[in-house]
């Protein structure tokens, strides 16, 4: 069998790191488990990744392209009136996989946390990251604010949902069967409402 390049190697320990971190979170999961998983040393993976924050934020990086891909792919191949309901569809898709969801409730976990105990420099990274799904829905879907905060809000309510095991017939996915925006806030009355 051939060796392994050090991309091909960096791919293993990102993949690998996704899948522990999806358990574990961030504070929960050690280099030595990512390693061992990779079947590396763990001076091998510091070599690939500084420290264990970058690593974790190149999870996250991962994590949120790969929403935003799926996002951008659906809203392509939908007419512009469809885009939110496509989009939805693929999301829910999307996170049927465990390990997607969990990732990204740890993400929001792991900013939650660090922030708490002062370390800022994290959550500013990811919100970074965060910030490009946000633009890039808004532009595709072509919305003003209120409607595209209306749309990462469900995005949002999704992932609750089906992270605490509604099933699909429950009563609770009742109001997701209209995806139109037509009960969304506008941006003009959000900021009233506030």
């Amino acid at each position: 069998m051939p060796r392994m390049t050090a991309r091909e190697r960096r791919e293993c320990v990102i993949r690998a790191a996704i899948t522990e971190f999806s358990r574990g979170g961030y504070h929960g999961t050690t280099t030595v488990v990512i390693a061992r998983r990779v079947g590396v040393s763990q001076p091998y993976l510091f070599r690939l990744f500084p420290t264990k924050q970058a690593l974790f934020l190149e999870a996250v990086t991962r994590c949120l392209s790969e929403i935003r891909t799926t996002l951008l792919e659906a809203a392509a191949s939908a007419p512009a009136e469809e885009r939110h309901r496509a989009m939805a569809e693929a999301y829910r898709r999307l996170i049927a996989d465990p390990e997607k969801l969990l990732m990204q409730l740890q993400i929001y976990i792991s900013v939650a946390t660090a922030e708490a105990g002062g370390d800022l420099r994290l959550g500013e990274a990811i919100r970074e990251r965060w910030l490009e799904l946000w633009d890039d829905s808004h532009i595709v879907l072509r919305a003003d604010c209120g409607e595209t905060t209306y749309f990462m809000a469900h995005g949002m309510l999704t992932n609750a949902l089906v992270a605490m095991g509604f099933p699909a017939a429950h009563r609770v996915w009742s109001g997701f069967e209209s995806l139109d925006t037509s009960h969304a806030p506008t941006t003009k009355a959000a900021v009233n409402s506030h």
